[in-house]
């Protein structure tokens, strides 16, 4: 367990109240570090971090954040710093996807704000707690991704171009602060069974479509993301950064 050991590690995590997020939260507690439980909705936050720290005791604060506002992301650092004084673990996971359809019908509202909470908001929230990770020389970056961010899409396209550069922000930072030990990575998850991917797991055709592309031949579980990055967070994962790891079932194998 010593490569997994993160007691002493404190960690962000946007989008915490289920799904990915809520897995990856409880992961992270479960080995040893402080998490913060990050969503728009306040009673949410405190019921996740009520559940991990009734296992683990102290182990969570609830902080509510809309990721598309600047002055809530600098709040959640501020309340993390003050709390447990450093953020040495950020998980980028919350994103939105007001969009499923052609790109030929996308109303500009919708991807700009596709733009703005899925890429804008993570490059905020990474400013805000490099400076801090540099004057330690110690810290980690996981931008929750996807596997659409390789390919072309019909349907999520807007959603795809963002996550394509989620990964392009992930490189971007492993290589310009890699010097102070900061790693920075990119996980990519395949078709995950969330609230936020139902529409393309809800109906039977689309699922079995999405599956038969992949060497699995299923859809994945959250806890299984959750996994991916604990080891990017981790002594285990020391020596990767600037990667996009996919987490996809074997989608990407083809």
């Amino acid at each position: 367990m010593s490569l997994f050991d993160l007691t002493g590690k404190v960690g962000i995590v946007t989008g915490a109240t289920k799904g990915i997020g809520e897995a990856i939260a409880w992961r992270l507690a479960e080995h040893g570090a402080k998490v913060v439980i990050s969503s728009r909705k306040m009673d949410a936050c405190e019921r996740v971090a009520a559940a991990i720290n009734a296992k683990y005791p102290d182990a969570a604060i609830p902080v509510a954040c809309n990721i598309g506002h600047k002055d809530q992301l600098q709040n959640l650092v501020d309340q993390t710093m003050a709390k447990w004084g450093k953020v040495t673990t950020l998980v980028c996971n919350a994103a939105v996807n007001p969009h499923f359809g052609s790109m030929l019908d996308i109303p500009d509202d919708a991807f700009e704000r596709i733009m703005k909470s899925n890429i804008l908001s993570n490059q905020w929230l990474c400013n805000m707690v490099l400076p801090q990770m540099i004057e330690r020389r110690d810290g980690t970056i996981t931008i929750i991704s996807s596997i659409g961010g390789h390919h072309g899409n019909a349907v999520i396209g807007a959603y795809c171009i963002s996550k394509a550069a989620d990964m392009q922000l992930a490189r971007n930072i492993a290589l310009e602060f890699g010097e102070y030990n900061i790693r920075a990575n990119a996980v990519a998850p395949g078709l995950v069974k969330t609230d936020f991917a139902k529409a393309l797991w809800s109906d039977p055709k689309i699922l079995e479509d999405s599956v038969s592309g992949s060497t699995l031949k299923r859809i994945g579980a959250p806890d299984e993301i959750a996994g991916a990055v604990v080891f990017l967070a981790s002594a285990a994962g020391a020596f990767v950064s600037g990667q996009t790891i996919n987490v996809d079932g074997g989608a990407t194998a083809f």
